[in-house]
């Protein structure tokens, strides 16, 4: 038999190509050949910000269908609010129906037991033929149903309750032919009065962007990815998702549906190439598709295969024409096109932002990156358009910082949110010659030219594993939000339809960073409410009486000097019973006070066993010659140089603690927004300023009563300005260092990075228990979802893993720090005096982290990888240190509030303790 050869051809990458076979399909064996070809027209289309991977990365099947069968089922379930019903408007195409008489179409609804709730029967007397065929028995139909179904359960994200409906065709025999289930659910997504409303409600999009692309399958992503993924956003507070930029895989839609996440899907259209060119500089004469007849149905084809594919989801709540492909009329036959076929579903496009002319083609106002104030100044009128910001917060390695400023304006109504870009880091796992894999990025596979480490913007690594920054997220995004006091607790349930009553509330007290006390409660806020709720907190001289000496677990050290404790009030909401994304007792929000409280004749040094739990009557031994100064006992020994400006050796049973003296730091490695934004150039100064700074004075001397030592360093900073900076350890009989680190403040230089000391320790000493704001690194503009306590961590699990190494393992707000080998021997930090700026005068938490790699190391590396082998561990104690923005990696500077001026006088205050 001779061969024959047919040609099929489609483009679009992410929505299904679907072709007839049925007529040149021979006896024997057929040869079914796909090519993808790398380079077509639809590639001026699909210009997104991803990796550019070729070839085929979603199922290629060949299916058989029985004779008569169901082509399309499109189905809209209403729901009405006010009366708690639902309207089922369903359309079927059915083929084949040719010379099928008698035969039926059932439509039946299950609810999520299986009981049918509604059904209805059709028969091809009912079927509507194109109006080019007079015959009811043609090739090819529809059936219609229309239905008002009663009380439904409507869904939404926080009640995803879904339905089955089924549609069953039988032949004239009586035999089933051919069944096509599809799940549903009741919801109403509409803008009214001037808002998106989901059920009536005003809906609040708490959202990541989200690639498909896993680090070793690249584009195909497994379910396993998808079902993590989702699970992740639940537990994370994220109630939505945009398909950025184009459809993704039809069985993540499904998991959006049944986990209940909100979805804006989003055409598979992007030309950002085409109108800009370097500087981002705008070239709107070349942009595509703007109103050239040529692209407009290729466009509008590509939203309606999204639509026709997607259009039974009830996660779907908004169509997206595409991404940043500017302007023009093209947009406007596919916005006409999406709403002649959904009249439901409102339509978003942010890209005509950029030509106000066509600004009618979204539904929504929508931006990128705008920042905080300028959304609060522009968009919130009135009259004005639902907002949302389709990306903002760009998560680009250290970053994320001021998440906070966004979400705090959900006060205003015309503010629905916005999407975090993005979700997972995008990088490939490599081997490298050694057989070793790491995370590479663009330019590793001597691809040129790329874009870098650009693409690893996620709030979760390329391995799936959540990165610091996803805390954060939790806490901003969390729909109750909980203020306790000493007394209770303020419950403001910003959910549209679930009240509390299902979850749990924990109550703690922490004394000194340490639980004393809990219980669980039951509050039933309803949603949209706020109520005060009365909490059982005990008295703290109860707690201290049941930790008598014991509260110096907490502190360390015994009971606060004087009897003062610092308690704090706690109350987070958890999960009552397992879901299927977390466990029961699975924490989603908290909320924390802490004061101060002074209880009379509790608490002393004496009493409480403050310091080393040492013989007081154990004298030390001062001595000195000319070129150093120490102090000893028959443990600890302390040795200050009069030579290399500092201590040069701190060490208790021959276990030394000092490597090099103690260095000044002005500086910290750049962040993936610090090198956006050009703060490496605008402060460079200061990557030197304390690194090469000299020692211009030095007084080393026994203190009045001959039994310590008081050393002052004065060094100059090598900046223009040759700022002084005045180091200062005095030391007591007992071998504890008041150490104070003083920086006076420098008028017209720029905003410092960071200001203490860098402290070089033998490797053994990795261990960090700390109390303070945590357990993962937190930074000024980055607080919100860390809490105060006392928490463990080592150096390795303090070095976050970004694509490329940057300022880490930063700890804010800490009290007191331990720095300990696996024995716990080694050194406790404990906050000391005023550190400048306005601070209260009094004790005043420090900043520390404790890595495997200096600053200058990770300034270094590209990879971390590259990191050279761990032979010491860096201990920093900051007085302060910038925040990390987060706004844009490309220009947007961390936010005022989070920085530190330079005449700002700043003042490092700790005791060092041997232990």
């Amino acid at each position: 038999m001779a061969q024959r050869h047919v040609r099929r051809y489609a483009e679009d990458s992410f929505t299904p190509s679907e072709f007839d076979v049925t007529g040149i399909i021979r006896e024997g064996a057929n040869t079914l050949a796909v090519a993808c070809f790398e380079f077509t027209s639809a590639s001026w289309l699909e210009d997104q910000d991803f990796w550019r991977l070729h070839g085929i990365f979603r199922s290629v099947e060949l299916a058989a269908h029985p004779r008569i069968h169901v082509a399309d089922l499109k189905v809209d379930a209403d729901y009405d609010a006010s009366t708690g019903e639902g309207v089922l408007d369903v359309v079927a195409t059915v083929d084949g129906l040719s010379g099928a008489a008698g035969a039926t179409i059932d439509l039946a609804l299950r609810d999520a037991d299986g009981v049918v709730v509604w059904g209805e029967t059709k028969t091809v007397a009912d079927v509507t033929t194109p109006a080019d065929v007079t015959a009811p028995d043609s090739a090819q139909g529809t059936v219609t149903w229309h239905a008002n179904v009663g009380q439904v359960n409507p869904w939404s994200a926080e009640d995803p309750a879904l339905y089955t409906l089924e549609l069953s065709v039988t032949d004239g025999a009586g035999t089933l032919v051919e069944a096509v289930p599809q799940r549903i659910g009741f919801r109403r997504f509409a803008i009214e009065d001037g808002l998106m409303k989901l059920n009536g409600k005003r809906i609040v999009f708490k959202g990541v962007n989200r690639h498909e692309f896993d680090a070793r399958t690249g584009r195909t992503v497994p379910e396993s990815d998808m079902v993590a993924d989702i699970r992740f956003f639940k537990r994370h507070n994220i109630n939505a998702v945009r398909t950025s930029h184009y459809p993704n895989e039809s069985r993540w839609y499904e998991l959006c549906d049944e986990y209940g996440i909100y979805v804006i899907d989003e055409t598979n259209l992007e030309t950002h190439g085409s109108w800009t060119s370097p500087g981002d500089v705008l070239t709107p004469d070349l942009a595509v598709p703007a109103s050239r007849d040529e692209w407009r149905e290729a466009c509008v084809d590509r939203t309606r295969s999204m639509m026709r594919r997607d259009y039974n989801h009830p996660s779907v709540v908004i169509w997206s024409l595409g991404n940043e492909s500017f302007g023009g009329d093209v947009f406007r036959s596919m916005y006409d096109f999406v709403h002649a076929n959904d009249p439901h579903r409102p339509v978003h496009y942010e890209g005509v932002f950029w030509q106000q002319e066509f600004n009618d083609v979204s539904d929504v106002m929508s931006r990128m990156y705008a920042k905080p104030a300028e959304i609060e100044e522009l968009y919130m009128g009135d009259d004005a358009k639902p907002y949302i910001s389709c990306e903002y917060s760009h998560s680009m390695g250290n970053s994320t910082g001021g998440l906070h400023l966004y979400t705090e304006l959900e006060k205003h109504p015309k503010y629905q949110g916005g999407f975090i870009w993005d979700f997972v880091d995008q990088a490939l796992v490599q081997r490298l010659p050694d057989g070793t894999e790491r995370l590479a990025y663009g330019g590793d596979f001597d691809d040129r030219p790329n874009d870098y480490e650009f693409s690893g913007d996620g709030i979760v690594f390329a391995d799936r594993t959540p990165s610091p920054k996803a805390a954060e997220v939790k806490q901003c995004y969390a729909n109750v939000k909980l203020v306790p006091d000493a007394h209770g607790v303020t419950v403001t349930n910003d959910n549209l339809f679930v009240s509390t009553a299902d979850y749990v509330f924990t109550a703690r007290v922490l004394v000194d960073g340490v639980e004393r006390w809990h219980a669980d409660y039951r509050f039933d806020v309803p949603a949209g409410e706020t109520r005060r709720e009365a909490v059982g907190f005990p008295a703290v001289t109860d707690l201290v009486d049941v930790a008598g000496a014991g509260a110096g677990a907490g502190t360390g050290c015994g009971c606060a000097a004087g009897g003062r404790y610092e308690v704090t009030y706690e109350v987070d909401q958890r999960l009552a019973a397992p879901t299927d994304w977390a466990p029961a007792g699975y924490e989603l929000t908290f909320g924390q006070h802490t004061a101060v409280v002074s209880v009379d004749g509790a608490g002393s040094d004496a009493a409480c066993g403050c310091g080393r739990g040492r013989d007081a009557a154990t004298r030390a031994t001062v001595a000195a010659d000319g070129f150093n100064a120490g102090i000893h006992d028959d443990r600890d020994e302390i040795i200050l140089s009069k030579t290399q400006g500092g201590i040069v050796s701190f060490r208790r049973d021959g276990r030394e603690m000092v490597i090099r003296r103690p260095a000044l730091t002005t500086f910290r490695a750049l962040v993936d927004n610090d090198r956006g934004n050009g703060s490496g150039f605008d402060r460079a100064q200061w990557f030197a300023a304390g690194r090469y700074a000299r020692v211009t004075g030095t007084s080393v001397e026994p203190t009045a009563d001959g039994h310590g030592l008081t050393a002052r360093y004065d060094y100059e900073l090598a900046d223009a300005a040759h700022t002084p900076v005045t180091v200062r350890y005095d030391v007591d009989d007992r071998l504890r260092v008041h150490l104070t680190v003083e920086y006076p403040g420098e008028a017209g230089a720029a905003t410092l990075p960071a200001f203490g000391l860098e402290w070089k320790l033998p490797a053994q000493y990795d261990r960090l228990r700390f109390y303070g704001l945590g357990p993962e690194e937190t930074y000024a503009d980055r607080l919100h979802g860390a809490k105060l306590g006392v928490y463990s961590r080592t150096a390795e699990e303090d070095f976050a893993p970004y694509l490329v190494p940057q300022e880490t393992g930063n700890h804010e707000q800490v009290r007191w720090a331990e720095i300990t080998d696996e024995y716990g021997h080694g050194m406790r930090v404990s906050a000391g005096d005023v550190r400048g700026c306005g601070a209260e005068d009094e004790a005043s938490p420090f900043a520390v982290s404790l890595l495997p790699y200096s600053s200058l190391m990770l300034e270094e590396a590209m990879h971390p990888d590259e990191l050279p082998p761990v032979r010491n561990t860096y201990l920093r104690l900051l007085a302060a240190q910038m925040g990390v923005g987060g706004d844009d990696t490309w220009g947007a500077p961390v936010h005022d509030e989070f920085q530190i001026p330079s005449d700002c006088p700043l003042k490092l205050d700790v005791t060092l303790e041997l232990l």
